[in-house]
């Protein structure tokens, strides 16, 4: 049976740019090679849900499991092409502030957004918002492991994408019941209609409770 948008897979990825530069993987002999901080684990992922890159979706749905795949996108169909207008002009004051200090090469963190410092001059820093992999054509090699049935190892699996953290949950009268921390859940709950979309269960949250200070 070939895959479907919102199923689960398990994967093995290596990214690479056309000159064969390894951007990202979770083989352990790739990571090494290229010298990357990513865990050397299997990734799972929902397709046609923006987990992973929309090129590589828009690939595998249709295709069959158990296979290995390679991929190759335009930067159009990847990253993007780069943007003139997102190189911008930031006055130094602003990284002073947050006492930082900005060189040619160094990245950082604007809002979410990961930037990248071009030259500094005369009290103002050139920054390319661009993604640093914009412009550029790559290509996937990827082994689909398997295709994930089991209805809590997915429910698990989209926690951990989104919340980076394991919550207890329970399954009961079409509902998805997890238990989570007073401070998150409002944030969780922004996710109704997604868990509605992919696992068809409306979404509860059930808060912990926490020791009184004499326990």
């Amino acid at each position: 049976m070939t895959l479907q948008k919102n199923d689960f897979i398990e994967i093995e990825f290596t990214g690479k740019i056309k000159n064969g530069e390894i951007f990202d993987s979770n083989l352990k002999k790739d990571i090494e090679k290229a010298e990357l901080k990513t865990p050397a684990k299997p990734f799972i992922f929902a397709l046609g849900q923006g987990m992973f890159l929309k090129g590589v979706d828009d690939f595998l749905i249709g295709k069959e499991p158990n296979k290995e795949y390679h991929i190759e996108l335009s930067s159009e169909n990847a990253f993007g092409i780069r943007e003139p207008s997102l190189i911008k002009l930031i006055p130094i004051q602003i990284f002073k502030q947050h006492k930082l200090t900005p060189f040619p090469g160094a990245l950082f963190n604007f809002d979410g957004k990961i930037s990248k410092v071009l030259s500094v001059s005369g009290g103002r820093v050139r920054v390319d918002f661009n993604n640093p992999l914009a412009g550029k054509d790559v290509e996937y090699d990827i082994k689909v492991l398997r295709k994930i049935d089991n209805i809590k190892e997915k429910i698990k699996s989209f926690n951990d994408f989104l919340f980076k953290k394991e919550f207890k949950f329970e399954i009961k009268d079409k509902k998805l019941i997890l238990e989570v921390d007073k401070p998150l859940v409002k944030f969780i709950e922004l996710f109704k209609d997604k868990f509605k979309e992919i696992f068809n269960l409306e979404l509860e949250t059930k808060e912990i409770k926490q020791p009184s200070k004499k326990e």
